[in-house]
C-alpha cells in the first residue's frame, strides 16, 4: 500500500518487484487524476502484467478515468453505490443548505449549528491548514469536543485525532480536503463547509461523508461575499438548483429554524470564566489629627564678635 510516486521509486531502486502482482487496487482515482499522478498510475499498470484483478474506486467518473479503465481493465463491471433515484453526483438523502456568511461571524454560526437538535458526529471542512487549526482551537475554547487533522500535524497526531473521533471521544472533526481523503466513518450527521469548496468535485467529496449506508445527512456551506461566483459555478455544474445564498448571521432567526437550533443557544458549552472580582480596598481610617500646640515665636539675638 502506498502512493504511486513512492511505489515507483521503490520499483526503480529494485526494492519492489511488481511482475508477480496479481491484484491492483486504485483508490481515490479522480483525486489521483487531479494531483497529476495519472502517468505514474499508468506506469504501475504496465509494470504488473500478471494482474488477474483490478479494482478502481472513485467518487466521480471523469472522462480520463473512464479511459484509464477501458485501457487497463478487461470488461470491467461498473458498480454504483448510490440509489437508482440519485441521478446526479450528489445523494438525494443529503439535505443541503447554503448561506452567505460574514468572515467575522463564521465561528459564531458554526458553534450554534453544533448545538442543533439531533446533531451527531460532524466534519467541518476548511481549505487551509491555518484555518482548520484556528477553528479547532476556537471550538475547544467554547467547550466543544473538537479534533483536527491537517498537513502540519505529524502522522501520530493525525491518527490519534481520527481514532478519538471514531471512538466518540470527540464529536467534531475539523479537516482540510487533503487530510480527509480516505476517511470512511459511519454515522456522520452533519458536514459543514466552513470555507467554500474550490470546485464541484471537492464539494461532492466533502458532503459525501454523510448520508452513507442509506442514512440521511445535512450539509451546510458557508459562502463569503467574494466566493459567490465560485458557488454559482458549483451549483450550475451539479445542477443543484439551490436558492441564492441568503445573508445570514449567528442571530438570524431563519438559521435557527432551518437547522433546528434551540432558541437561546449561545454557541458555548461551557460558560466563560468570569473575571475575578477585585474587592475594593477598605478605606484606612483617617488618622486623628493631633492638635498641634500653638507655635511660640522665638526671639533670636544676634551677637557680634569683637576681635581684640
Amino acid at each position: 500500500m502506498g502512493t504511486p510516486g513512492r511505489l515507483l521509486d521503490l520499483y526503480r531502486q529494485g526494492q519492489l518487484r511488481l511482475k508477480n502482482v496479481s491484484r491492483v487496487v486504485l483508490d481515490e482515482a479522480d483525486e489521483m487524476l487531479d494531483l497529476g499522478f495519472l502517468p505514474d498510475v499508468e506506469k504501475i499498470f504496465t509494470s504488473t502484467p500478471a494482474r488477474q484483478q483490478t479494482m478502481l474506486f472513485s467518487a466521480t467518473m471523469p472522462g480520463d478515468i473512464i479511459a484509464l479503465a477501458r485501457r487497463f481493465m478487461n470488461q470491467p463491471v461498473h458498480i454504483r453505490t448510490q440509489d437508482n433515484e440519485d441521478e446526479g453526483a450528489v445523494v438525494s438523502r443529503i439535505e443541503q443548505h447554503v448561506v452567505r456568511a460574514h468572515a467575522m461571524d463564521k465561528i459564531e454560526m458554526l458553534a450554534r449549528i453544533l448545538q442543533a437538535d439531533g446533531r451527531g458526529p460532524t466534519i467541518v471542512f476548511c481549505r487551509t491548514k491555518r484555518t482548520a487549526q484556528k477553528t479547532s482551537d476556537d471550538l475547544a475554547e467554547r467547550g466543544f469536543r473538537a479534533a483536527t487533522i491537517h498537513g502540519d500535524l505529524g502522522q501520530s497526531a493525525r491518527e490519534k485525532a481520527l481514532n478519538d473521533f471514531k471512538a466518540g471521544k470527540s464529536d467534531v472533526l475539523i479537516a482540510t480536503d487533503v487530510a480527509a481523503r480516505g476517511i470512511d466513518i459511519d454515522g456522520i450527521t452533519h458536514v459543514i463547509n466552513y470555507q467554500c469548496p474550490e470546485d464541484e468535485k471537492t464539494y461532492v467529496h466533502r458532503i459525501g461523508r454523510t448520508a452513507r449506508a442509506g442514512a440521511h445527512g445535512i450539509a451546510v456551506t458557508f459562502v463569503d461575499w467574494d466566493e459567490l461566483a465560485r458557488w454559482k459555478m458549483i451549483d450550475t455544474a451539479l445542477v443543484l438548483g439551490l436558492p441564492e445564498p441568503l445573508e445570514t448571521y449567528s442571530s438570524s432567526e431563519h438559521l435557527y429554524e432551518m437547522l433546528n437550533i434551540p432558541a437561546g443557544s449561545t454557541g458555548r458549552i461551557v460558560k466563560a470564566k468570569p473575571a475575578a472580582a477585585v474587592a475594593p480596598k477598605a478605606a484606612k481610617p483617617a488618622a486623628a489629627k493631633q492638635e498641634s500646640a500653638p507655635r511660640v515665636k522665638r526671639e533670636r539675638t544676634r551677637t557680634k564678635r569683637i576681635s581684640s
